[in-house]
């Protein structure tokens, strides 16, 4: 990253906060015949100085139960990665919502931190698109937020297999016996592909979703065949190094194979976990397997420009 160009983005991040601020929710989606509860946080824009608030280990900005600046707004949603959380891209969202985006960020039944029944098991990634749809309709049609949002103007972020989530969204076919995806023994979902126990059931598209920013996804679209139906324009970042089941080559496959080509960003000296957001000294306590970058990456310096681009990927399609 160039000095100049890394300085410039600073100034800009820290002039566009200065007249925004993100304020700070949390949301329950219930329970229906398509799935159990979701939980979410949002974030929306607002002009009351932010501070900063803990859940447990990670700390955020934002201004609880903040009014929301502005109307027709965009909307955002965010899938996280495996055993990830709604929070684990909160400085992402914070820089959305400071850009007039309504955000929203939630655990994955089943897959997430602190519940993990399903993690291993090929059924996560069948019920992780039904989830993001079934947040949307709840966000659009029964949440206090609705009446703030644009319908037309529907965004989406993943990280890892929240990368994948979005691809089946944009209307991707996996191929879960894909041989390039590394899938060691005992996980379930391992012996599942070896056993052609594979799901039956049609994969959820939602053509709602305009555009998509995917980090290090996890790509089980080995061919164009199974890219041929994206054609939503999308912006893929590629850690140097991978992580967590996510191969460098894959990713730049996946850029390769995809309809259109995207807007991609190759990120020198990065592993996989380097797109979470930067950990507090707690966090990286309690977790230093995904807070701590090799010695030559500097994770808040690379946020500051991540986040910028993220967020003039969706300017470009949602505002206006």
């Amino acid at each position: 990253m160039r000095a100049k160009a890394f300085f410039t983005t600073v100034w800009l991040a820290i002039m566009s906060c200065s007249a925004h601020s993100a304020g700070l929710a949390t949301m329950t989606v219930p329970a229906d015949e398509r799935g159990p509860a979701l939980q979410a946080f949002v974030w929306t824009p607002c002009r009351v100085e932010a501070s900063s608030i803990s859940f447990g280990p990670v700390v955020v900005t934002g201004v609880k139960g903040c009014p929301i600046e502005g109307s027709s707004l965009p909307l955002i949603v965010i899938s996280h990665g495996h055993a990830g959380s709604a929070l684990g891209h909160h400085d992402t969202a914070e820089t959305l919502a400071d850009a007039g985006f309504i955000v929203v960020a939630l655990n994955h039944p089943g897959d997430n931190y602190a519940d993990l029944r399903q993690a291993g098991d090929i059924s996560a990634m069948v019920e992780r698109p039904t989830d993001i749809r079934r947040l949307i309709d709840f966000v659009l049609a029964k949440s206090s937020y609705g009446s703030k949002i644009d319908p037309h103007k529907i965004g989406f972020f993943g990280f890892s297999r929240g990368g994948y989530t979005g691809l089946v969204l944009a209307g991707a076919r996996p191929d879960f016996r894909d041989p390039s995806v590394p899938c060691p023994e005992p996980a379930p979902i391992c012996g599942e592909i070896r056993r052609n126990e594979l799901p039956t059931q049609p994969l959820t598209e939602d053509k709602r979703i305009k555009v998509f920013a995917l980090a290090d996804p996890l790509s089980f679209f080995p061919t164009k065949q199974s890219l041929q139906a994206v054609e939503k324009p999308i912006q893929l970042w590629a850690s140097e190094y991978g992580g967590d089941g996510v191969l460098p080559q894959n990713v730049a496959a996946l850029a390769a194979n995809l309809p259109t080509k995207p807007d991609y960003h190759s990120v020198p000296e990065a592993a996989h976990f380097a797109f979470l957001a930067p950990c507090s000294k707690a966090l990286t306590a309690s977790e230093p397997a995904i807070c701590t970058d090799g010695r030559s990456f500097d994770r808040a310096a690379f946020h500051q420009e991540f986040n910028s681009q993220i967020s003039t990927f969706f300017k470009r399609y949602l505002h206006g």
